[in-house]
């Protein structure tokens, strides 16, 4: 990609035997959001520290705004702005105070450190809680001031390591429209995150991780498309009689079981026809069937549905919550 901010090609990187990152490649330009997901495990962690310099690859390439991740990597680490999952605040200071001092630690004058706090504030909306403490606010407004205080410096690149973790469905909607603007204001965004609906909404392109190696890469649109047309739930409450009409449908190519359900991606009305007749043949009563499109959830499990048996018991934690 000739305009990208962030250029992953081949990326290597190896603890002894295990291979955590294998030849791991692709792009992040400007103004977009690219998702990084996969089970846990999967290597997504350590290609984020090979990418912001805090491990060293064993193999492959990566630079960050032209600057290697190798050789140049003070020039990385001027170029990239990262939120990790917990906040880096300062809870007995204020959010003004807050911000103020990482300005100065970046190397801003005080009144250009009050001025930028002042504007970054605004812009997330904390001016009136601007001279509290930060341990009094609220999760959501402590992660607003979190990334705020990572963009004090402005940097073409922003690395957001599960942003929403703990959140509130309205402060995880809040912080969306502060990444979104981000994004329009031509940053370029690698998002990792354990809400498939999270990846969903912000998230232009889709690169899924297992194991080390990239498994998938697309559009949202373009991967539910992988899953086939739809996706039926069969709700079975019993936890016994579900493990059965797991193992009756594991013809069906993606079967796997989610909470009190087992799913199974459709193509077509032969399809459902079909899972309704081997269930009826055996006996099973389900407390409910339905249809819907496919979801972001259901192309993560459809993708890494090798490492988990139909019944789910060999199923690892996958990270991804609805």
């Amino acid at each position: 990609m000739a305009d990208a901010v962030i250029e992953i090609d081949r990326l290597r990187k190896c603890f002894g035997p295990k291979t955590a990152v294998d030849d791991v490649s692709f792009c992040v330009a400007p103004g977009s959001v690219v998702g990084l997901l996969g089970p846990n495990g999967a290597g997504k962690t350590t290609l984020i520290n090979c990418l912001t310099t805090l491990l060293v690859p064993d193999g492959g390439s990566a630079t960050v705004a032209g600057h290697d991740i190798v050789t140049d990597p003070r020039g990385v680490r001027a170029a990239i702005a990262v939120t990790g999952q917990f906040a880096a605040v300062d809870e007995a200071l204020s959010g003004r105070e807050n911000l103020v001092f990482f300005a100065r630690l970046l190397g801003l004058s005080k009144s250009g450190a009050r001025a930028r706090a002042a504007e970054l504030l605004d812009r997330f909306g904390l001016t009136e809680s601007a001279d509290r403490p930060a341990g009094q606010y609220s999760g959501g407004m402590r992660r607003k001031l979190d990334l705020a205080a990572s963009l004090v410096v402005p940097r073409p690149v922003l690395v957001l390591d599960e942003p929403t973790t703990g959140l509130d469905p309205r402060s995880r909607e809040t912080l969306w429209d502060a990444v979104r603007r981000l994004a329009a204001d031509g940053m370029a965004i690698l998002l990792t995150t354990q809400y498939l609906d999270e990846a969903d909404a912000l998230a232009g392109r889709i690169v899924v991780i297992d194991e080390g190696r990239v498994i998938a890469e697309g559009t949202p649109r373009e991967l539910k498309k992988q899953t086939g047309g739809s996706v039926c739930e069969v709700t079975i409450g019993d936890a016994a009689t579900r493990t059965r009409a797991a193992a009756l449908l594991a013809g069906f190519a993606g079967v796997n079981v989610r909470d009190d359900a087992v799913v199974v991606p459709v193509r077509g009305t032969e399809d459902l026809a079909g899972i309704i007749r081997d269930l009826g043949a055996d006996g099973v009563h389900a407390d409910d069937v339905a249809v819907h499109p496919p979801t972001l959830n259901d192309v993560f499990f459809a993708l890494t549905e090798n490492r988990q048996a139909p019944d789910g018991t060999a199923a690892p934690v996958p990270e991804a919550r609805s």
